[in-house]
C-alpha cells in the first residue's frame, strides 16, 4: 500500500433490533466487538477480517455435517482467492457452530455468532433449523446461504422485507417442489390420473433432519392437488414391517397402480418384498417410485442386495426391484468433479481427521463450495480494491446473489430471481441384465422437461413394453377379472375335442406322408425313350420373324433353348437348335444329360417330383426325364420364339415401352413364384434362359435339377481362358463371384442381381453388361472388376436420356453391392406394377393380344421394307434390259410373251472399225486400250442419240448401227445413216487419244441398204 495514502477504516457493522417489529433492519447499528481491521504505524489499514458462521450438525451420520463441509469451505476460499474474487487485504474466517439439527440450538448458534461479529451465515441444512434461522437473519441484516431448505415453504416469493425468508439464498441441488414437478410430468406423460404416496415420517432424516419424508410428501400433495390428481397417503412408520403386506392390500390393493415412496433404503426394500409376495411385481400392473434424496453413486448401487441376508431373499428383492424407478438429484460425472471429490477427502483426512470412505462426496456437501463462490462474486461488487469504507449491507449482498449464473464445481449454477438454485434430477431404472440401476432420463429444472437418454428405455415389470394403467386391470390377486373358469363337463369336452383334433391332424400328416412317398415311388416324372418321337434336326429355321430378319450373329445363336446352359455332347454345334420331339401330343425340347448313367437318390427323386408339380405361366414346364441309357435327357416345354437375348439382338424387332415392361413383368412374376416354391432360387438367371413362346409370353428355364445339369466329374473342365467361360458369368452377383465354391442353386439375392443385368439388356439392347462405346473391357476384365467391388463397384452403363428414371432406380437397387440392400421379387412385383401403371396392359388376355398386335405390326413393316427393295431391284433390271434390247422386244419379254420374227424391207446398216487398231493395241497397255475405247464409244453414243438409228452391237473396235428398225421410218433410213456417218467422221477428226495425243485416229466406215429379218438384228 502506497505511503502517505490515507484509507478510511473499514467498518463492518451489523445492527440488531427487536423481532417484534416484523420488518427488516434498515440501519446498521454498531456492535460491541473487537476491531476487525489491522493498522500500520501510520494509522493506515493493512488488512481486515470477514467472519462467516457455519451452522451445521457435528455428526457424520448426517449427509451434511461440519467435518464434511469444512474442507470444502477451505478449498472454496482458495479458489475464490485465485480467481481474484477476494481482495488480498481481506481475510475470510469461518466460525463453526453445532446446531444439532435442532431449531433451538440453531437459533442459539446464530445469536452467538452474531455476537462474535459474523457477517454471513452458511447453513444450516435441516429444514426446521433453516426456518428458525432464516427468520432471525432478516432482522440481523446478514445473508443466510444454505444448501438445505427443501420444503415448498422456502420457495415462496421473497419480494419485500416483510417476507419470511427475505435474506435466504438456497444453494442446495434439491427442492421438494421440483421433485413434485418430476412426478407430475410422469403422470401426464403416461396418462395417469391417480397415485398413492407411501412414506416413513422420519425416513432419510440424515438429509434434512426430522420429518424429512413427511415434509417431502406434504410438498408433493400441495402440487398434486393443483393438477387435480387423485391421491392417497399412508405413513408406514405407524406399522410393523410384518404388516407391510396388509398395508399394500388395504391402501393400494386393486385401486392404485402408481405408488410413490419416500423412506430409508431398508424400508423401501421391505415394501418391495411385500409387493413381490402379493404378486404385484409379476402381474406387471404396478409401478413403484422411490424418492432418493442422496445422490452419490447412483449408477453403481445395488439396493436390493443386503450383505448378511439369505440368497433367497436377495434374489426375491432383485426381482422386486424390477418394478422400481428411482428419482434422485443429478450427480456430476465429469473428471473435474471426481478430482475435486478426491481432493476434499484428502483435506478432510489431513486437516480435520475425518475419513469419507469409498463413496464420492455428496452434492449436498460440494454445494457449499458453490455457495462461497456465489458470496464472493456478490462481495467483489461491494468491496473496493484497497482497504477502505465499504458497505456490507446484508440485503444488498443478498439481492446481488439472486438471478445470476456462474460455473461451479458441480457444473453451471443458476440462481433464479427468487434466490433459489435451479437443479436437475435423474430417473433411474434397473437394468435386468446387470441388475444395477442406470439413468434412463433426466429432468431439467430450467425448462421443466423430462428428456430420455437415447438408446435407453424403462423396463416395466411383467415384461410390459408400455406403462401400466393407473388402475389395475385384474389386480394383484386377479379378483377384478371375471371368473372365466369352465365347468368340469366343458373341460372334459375340450380335452376330448383336442384329442380328436390331434388324431385328425396326425392322420392327415400321416396320410400326406404316405401319399408323398407313394408319389415319389411312382416316379410320375419318368419318361421312356420309346414314348418320345424325335423330330428331324433343322438348322436356322424359325418362324416368319427370323425368315424376314437378317441374322446379325452378335453373339446369339438363335437357339430355341438356352445355349449357355446346354451341356451338349462333344462335337455338337451350339449354333444348331436343341433337339425337339413329340411327347403325348405336345411338342417338347429334348435336353441331353451330360452323362450316360444317372444314379437316382432320394433327394433327386424328391426334386424331380417338385419339378414335375411346378407349373406357372412364366416358368418353362418340366414334362419329365428319361434315364434310360444312352438316351438320358430332360424333356421341357418347347418355346419356338427363342431366347430373350435373340429378340433383343434382332435389330428388326421393335420393342416399345409397353412391350419392354411386359417382358420385365413376366420375369418378375416367374421368379417370384420360383422363389416362393420349394426350388427357392434359380442360380443361373440370364437372358439366354429367358425363353419366349409362340404367344410372346416370356418363361424362365434352366432352374432346379442342378445335379443332372452339371457335367460328369470325369469330364474335362471348361477352359478358364476362353471367352465363353467369362461371358456367361456376366450375370453373376459379386458375392457369388468371390466364393471359392459357389452353390449351384445360387441365392435369392443373387437372382435379383441377375435380374437387374437382364433389365439393363432389355432397356439398352447392347448385350449383357454394356459399359458404353468408350469401353473395350473383355468379359474377364469385367468379372474381375465386379468381384473387386469397392466404394464405386463396376456396373453397366446407364443412358439417362433413353432409360426412364424409375427403371434406372430399379436397376440401381437390384444390383446394389450389399445383398441386404436388394429388394426381393415380392417387392419387385409392386415396383414393376407401379412402373407399368400407365400402360394399356390390364390382364393376361390384354397382355397377349397386345404382344400379338405388336408382332403383327412388326411383320407388316418388314414385309413393306422387303417389297420396296424388290420393286427397286425390278426397276433396275428393266432399265438394264431396255439398254440391252430394243424397247419393243424388251417389253414383250418383260410381259412374258415370245418375240415373233419380223421382216423389214427398207433398212440401212452402218459398220465401222479403227484403222491400225491391232498395232495400236499392241503398243498400249490394256488399261490404255480400255480408256481409248471408252472415250471413243462414249463420244459415239452421244452423237447417235441425235439420229433415228439403233445401236446393234460393239465388239472390240467394231461399231454397228442400223436405221429402219425396230421402228420403221420409210425412206429416211439411208439419210439418217449417212448423216450420222458424217457426224462421226467429223468427230474422229478432232478426237484426241489420251495416251497418244499427237497421233490422229482414223475411222473406216461402211454402209449397206437391204431387206433384213429382225432375228438377224438380235
Amino acid at each position: 500500500m502506497a505511503s502517505g495514502r490515507h484509507v478510511t477504516l473499514l467498518l463492518l457493522m451489523l445492527g440488531y433490533a427487536g423481532w417484534a417489529s416484523g420488518g427488516c433492519r434498515e440501519a446498521q447499528l454498531p456492535r460491541d466487538c473487537e476491531a476487525l481491521c489491522s493498522f500500520d504505524q501510520h494509522g493506515q489499514v493493512t488488512s481486515c477480517e470477514l467472519r462467516a458462521a457455519v451452522l451445521l450438525v457435528n455428526n457424520s451420520k448426517y449427509e451434511i455435517s461440519l467435518m464434511k463441509v469444512m474442507p470444502v469451505l477451505d478449498l472454496a476460499v482458495a479458489k475464490a482467492r485465485s480467481l481474484g474474487l477476494l481482495p488480498y487485504w481481506l481475510k475470510l474466517t469461518f466460525f463453526p457452530q453445532d446446531d444439532g439439527c435442532d431449531a433451538t440450538y440453531a437459533q442459539i448458534g446464530a445469536i452467538d455468532s452474531y455476537s462474535s461479529c459474523v457477517h454471513v451465515f452458511f447453513g444450516p441444512a435441516c429444514d426446521y433449523c433453516v426456518a428458525s434461522v432464516g427468520r432471525i437473519t432478516k432482522f440481523l441484516n446478514a445473508p443466510l446461504i444454505t444448501t438445505g431448505g427443501f420444503t415448498y415453504d422456502f420457495t415462496e416469493k421473497k419480494v419485500t422485507c416483510a417476507d419470511e425468508y427475505f435474506m435466504t439464498v438456497r444453494m442446495g441441488a434439491l427442492s421438494f417442489r421440483d421433485i413434485a414437478f418430476v412426478f407430475i410430468d410422469q403422470m401426464k406423460r403416461n396418462r395417469w390420473k391417480k397415485m398413492h404416496l407411501l412414506y416413513d415420517t422420519n425416513g432419510q432424516n440424515v438429509v434434512a433432519g426430522r420429518h424429512t419424508c413427511q415434509l417431502m410428501m406434504k410438498s408433493m400433495v400441495q402440487f398434486v392437488k393443483k393438477e387435480e390428481i387423485d391421491y392417497g397417503t399412508f405413513d408406514v412408520d405407524s406399522v410393523h414391517v410384518k404388516d407391510y403386506p396388509e398395508v399394500l392390500r388395504d391402501h393400494i390393493g386393486n385401486v392404485y397402480s402408481v405408488v410413490v415412496m419416500c423412506a430409508n433404503a431398508t424400508t423401501i426394500r421391505e415394501i418391495l418384498l411385500a409387493a413381490e409376495e402379493l404378486g404385484m411385481v409379476d402381474s406387471g400392473e404396478y409401478v413403484f417410485f422411490s424418492i432418493e434424496l442422496t445422490s452419490s453413486d447412483n449408477s453403481t448401487k445395488e439396493p436390493w442386495r443386503v450383505v448378511g441376508d439369505t440368497p433367497e431373499r436377495n434374489e426375491k428383492a432383485r426381482k422386486a426391484y424390477q418394478a422400481l424407478l428411482t428419482v434422485t438429484t443429478r450427480t456430476p460425472d465429469n473428471v473435474e468433479y471426481l478430482n475435486f471429490s478426491r481432493e476434499v477427502k484428502s483435506l478432510a483426512q489431513s486437516r480435520y481427521n475425518f475419513t469419507f470412505g469409498n463413496s464420492s462426496v455428496s452434492t449436498f456437501v460440494t454445494a457449499f463450495y458453490d455457495a462461497v463462490l456465489l458470496y464472493a462474486l456478490a462481495l467483489k461488487e461491494s468491496l473496493p480494491d484497497k482497504p477502505g469504507e465499504v458497505n456490507l449491507d446484508g440485503g444488498n449482498l443478498t439481492r446481488r446473489m439472486w438471478g445470476r449464473s456462474f460455473k461451479g464445481i458441480t457444473g453451471y449454477v443458476h440462481i433464479d430471481e427468487n434466490g433459489d438454485r435451479i437443479a436437475d434430477y435423474s430417473l433411474l431404472d434397473m437394468n435386468p441384465e446387470t441388475s444395477k440401476f442406470e439413468i434412463v432420463a433426466n429432468y431439467y429444472g430450467a425448462n421443466k422437461t423430462l428428456e430420455y437418454i437415447p438408446g435407453k428405455r424403462i423396463h416395466w415389470s411383467g415384461d410390459r413394453l408400455e406403462p401400466p394403467p393407473d388402475t389395475p386391470t385384474c389386480g394383484y390377486d386377479g379378483s377384478l377379472c371375471p371368473d372365466n373358469s369352465l365347468p368340469g363337463y366343458a373341460i372334459l369336452s375340450i380335452v376330448l375335442s383336442s384329442i380328436v383334433v390331434f388324431l385328425v391332424v396326425g392322420s392327415v400328416f400321416i396320410y400326406r406322408h404316405f401319399k408323398l412317398e407313394a408319389e415319389i415311388a411312382s416316379m410320375t416324372w419318368k419318361v421312356h425313350w420309346e414314348d418320345v418321337i424325335v423330330m428331324p434336326s433343322e438348322k436356322f429355321k424359325a418362324g416368319s420373324l427370323y425368315s424376314l430378319a437378317p441374322n446379325k450373329q452378335r453373339g446369339s445363336q438363335l437357339s430355341i433353348y438356352s445355349e449357355d446352359n446346354m451341356s451338349l455332347p462333344g462335337g455338337m454345334d451350339r449354333r444348331s437348335f436343341v433337339p425337339t420331339g413329340i411327347y403325348k401330343t405336345s411338342k417338347i425340347a429334348i435336353r441331353p444329360i451330360p452323362r450316360n448313367k444317372v444314379e437316382i437318390s432320394r433327394p433327386l427323386l424328391l426334386e424331380l417330383k417338385r419339378m414335375k408339380d411346378l407349373q406357372h405361366d412364366h416358368l418353362v414346364r418340366f414334362y419329365g426325364a428319361c434315364v434310360d441309357p444312352p438316351h438320358c435327357c430332360l424333356l421341357t416345354e418347347y418355346c419356338p420364339r427363342g431366347s430373350l437375348q435373340d429378340i433383343l439382338e434382332n435389330e428388326q424387332m421393335k420393342l416399345d415401352k409397353v412391350f419392354r415392361g411386359s417382358l420385365i413383368h413376366d420375369i418378375v412374376r416367374g421368379m417370384g413364384y420360383l422363389h416362393a416354391s420349394d426350388i427357392r432360387s434359380h442360380g443361373n438367371l440370364k437372358s439366354t434362359n429367358c425363353l419366349v413362346d409362340s404367344r410372346f409370353v416370356l418363361k424362365i428355364a434352366d432352374f432346379g435339377l442342378h445335379e443332372l445339369r452339371k457335367p460328369h466329374p470325369l469330364d474335362p473342365d471348361e477352359d478358364r481362358n476362353s471367352y465363353a467361360y467369362w461371358r456367361k458369368q456376366l450375370w453373376t452377383a459379386p458375392e457369388l463371384l468371390r466364393m471359392g465354391r459357389r452353390p449351384a442353386e445360387g441365392t435369392q439375392k443373387g437372382d435379383v442381381y441377375s435380374f437387374a443385368i437382364i433389365v439393363h439388356e432389355i432397356e439398352m439392347r447392347q448385350g449383357p453388361f454394356y459399359l458404353g462405346n468408350a469401353s473395350n473391357l473383355s468379359p474377364r476384365e469385367i468379372i474381375e472388376g465386379v468381384r473387386r467391388g469397392g466404394g464405386s463397384p463396376l456396373r453397366p452403363f446407364l443412358d439417362e436420356t433413353s432409360v426412364d428414371e424409375e427403371v434406372a432406380s430399379l436397376m440401381d437397387r437390384c444390383w446394389a453391392e450389399d445383398p441386404a440392400g436388394r429388394p426381393d421379387f415380392a417387392g419387385l412385383k409392386e415396383i414393376v406394377r407401379k412402373i407399368n401403371k400407365d400402360s394399356r396392359i390390364n390382364n393376361l388376355l390384354d397382355n397377349l393380344l397386345s404382344r400379338m398386335e405388336h408382332y403383327a405390326d412388326n411383320l407388316e413393316n418388314l414385309v413393306a421394307e422387303r417389297t420396296a427393295d424388290y420393286l427397286e431391284e425390278k426397276r433396275k433390271c428393266e432399265e438394264l434390259l431396255y439398254q440391252l434390247l430394243p424397247k419393243s422386244v424388251a417389253s414383250q419379254l418383260i410381259l412374258g410373251r415370245s418375240v415373233i420374227a419380223e421382216t423389214y424391207d427398207q433398212v440401212t446398216i452402218y459398220f465401222s472399225d479403227i484403222v491400225g487398231f491391232t498395232s495400236l493395241s499392241a503398243e498400249s497397255t490394256p488399261l490404255q486400250v480400255v480408256d481409248l475405247l471408252n472415250d471413243l464409244y462414249t463420244c459415239f453414243d452421244s452423237i447417235i442419240e441425235n439420229f433415228d438409228v439403233y445401236k446393234v452391237e460393239t465388239i472390240g473396235d467394231a461399231y454397228m448401227v442400223v436405221s429402219g428398225l425396230p421402228v420403221r421410218n420409210g425412206m429416211n433410213h439411208a439419210r439418217e445413216i449417212a448423216r450420222m456417218s458424217l457426224a462421226l467422221r467429223d468427230t474422229v477428226m478432232t478426237f484426241s487419244i489420251r495416251h497418244r495425243p499427237n497421233e490422229q485416229l482414223k475411222l473406216r466406215i461402211g454402209m449397206h441398204s437391204d431387206v433384213i429379218d429382225d432375228n438377224d438384228s438380235t
